[in-house]
């Protein structure tokens, strides 16, 4: 017969022989032999320095200790019994907590349209999400305070030690123009064709913005507005202002009087789109990245996300 161990054990015995009130009838409720009952219950005797039963010529009674113990070895029980709960909840997603981070354009479309899904399948998870530069979240994913992160890691920079990549996409870029722009209306663009033009940006050092590549590449746009917000960007865009860079991934949410035009690859390459996970991932982290890549084979398929202008 199988015998109990541990500090759980005792706890778990001590309580069995308080209830059922004697070795033999608490032994038969667990499984366990006589024996190993009155020997549980002594080396938890010994522990507490004092008697626990007071043995009686049929059964047994708790002694004065044995009541002080009592609740407290209760507490222990259902703190046990509530953690094992959890724990069951966590490994089959019916509880828990997901922690997401994403770079801003992702959350246009990629992580509301995953998390929904994520959400209808697994209600029972709490998720929370922060909105930041990618290297913002490698570093909180390699410090164990994220779960997974929707990323576009910069070539250069290495991977953080423990973190994994999970490619999810290529995004291309595209350019915002007035609807009476004379590129309006073209599949795709050469950044040749819009040297002239006057670039609406989001900061005065083109190095941290979406122009990254290219000013490395050496075309350097014409500056006529720095516009840090969204809406006031594409605004200015409908009013003549200038024009500007956008995500595909936050095409969706383009205002209906601005036109889109695909840069071409040859000249502002795709923009590598991960999910990023610690080595071994939560299993909530696993389901949310499961839903990330439906979502971004779902994009790449939609007719509002770009086709490379390169194939036919």
């Amino acid at each position: 017969m199988p015998t109990p161990h541990g500090q759980t054990g005792l706890y778990e015995v001590f309580l069995a022989v308080a209830r059922e009130g004697s070795f033999t009838a608490a032994a038969r409720t667990l499984g366990y032999t006589q024996s190993a009952v009155s020997r549980q219950v002594q080396t938890l005797e010994d522990e507490v320095g004092a008697e626990l039963f007071e043995r009686l010529p049929r059964g047994v009674r708790l002694t004065e200790p044995g009541r002080v113990l009592l609740p407290h070895a209760e507490a222990v029980r259902d703190r046990l019994a509530a953690a094992r709960a959890e724990l069951e909840a966590l490994r089959t997603l019916d509880g828990g907590l997901l922690r997401v981070g994403s770079f801003s354009s992702a959350n246009a479309a990629l992580v509301p349209r995953a998390q929904a899904e994520f959400r209808r399948r697994h209600p029972g998870i709490a998720v929370t999400r922060t909105e930041g530069p990618s290297v913002k979240h490698l570093g909180l994913l390699a410090a164990g305070e994220e779960d997974l992160a929707v990323v576009s890691p910069a070539v250069p920079v290495a991977t953080p030690e423990g973190v994994t990549l999970h490619h999810l996409l290529d995004e291309p870029m595209l350019v915002a123009l007035p609807r009476d722009h004379a590129q309006s209306g073209r599949r795709a663009v050469r950044l040749a064709e819009l040297a002239d033009e006057e670039w609406i940006v989001g900061n005065e050092r083109l190095g941290d913005t979406l122009f990254r590549p290219v000013v490395a590449a050496g075309f350097t746009p014409r500056t006529a507005l720095v516009v840090h917000d969204w809406l006031a960007k594409l605004g200015a865009v409908a009013a003549g202002l200038g024009i500007t860079l956008v995500p595909a991934l936050a095409a969706a949410a383009v205002r209906r009087d601005v036109s889109l035009v695909t840069v071409h690859p040859d000249d502002m390459p795709y923009r590598r789109v991960c999910a990023a996970t610690p080595h071994t991932p939560t299993h909530a982290a696993r389901a949310f990245l499961g839903r990330l890549r439906e979502t971004a084979a779902e994009l790449r398929g939609s007719r509002g996300f770009p086709r490379d202008p390169r194939r036919p």
